[in-house]
């Protein structure tokens, strides 16, 4: 230290044994057999009701899921009406669904076809081309 301009330190007293007691309380201690066994067994508790949370929680989930499904069932058979399904409905899905118009079509009614003429072809463009 004398490099930097502090003057040499004196050497230092020996430690009581009081700092002595003090400085063995810092250092590591490695745990006893009884410790280990402790910490294991914490351990092994925490896992097992870990795992025994997951199972109730699974559990009760499956519960409510067959429920829901159980009740949805039910719903499903008690308020269906029974309705006859028609001739038209069975021919055209298109108007059941709305997308195309429901034509009254029956056994003794069919529907006509008229072809009108395609109209005549119109001339075909012409194209300026610039002359260079």
């Amino acid at each position: 230290m004398a490099l930097f301009g502090f003057p040499a330190s004196k050497q230092a007293p020996a430690p009581s044994e009081t700092e002595m007691a003090a400085h063995s309380a810092l250092a590591h201690v490695p745990p006893s057999t009884r410790e280990l066994r402790s910490q294991a067994v914490h351990r092994l508790q925490v896992g097992m009701f870990g795992l025994a949370g997951m199972l109730l929680l699974v559990s009760l989930a499956n519960v409510i899921m067959d429920r829901a499904k159980y009740i949805d069932a039910s719903a499903v058979n008690t308020a269906a009406p029974t309705v006859e399904a028609s001739e038209t409905s069975a021919k055209d899905p298109l108007a059941d669904m709305g997308v195309a118009p429901q034509l009254p079509v029956s056994a003794q009614e069919k529907p006509t076809v008229s072809i009108s003429p395609a109209p005549p072809p119109s001339p075909a463009p012409t194209v300026a081309v610039p002359k260079n």
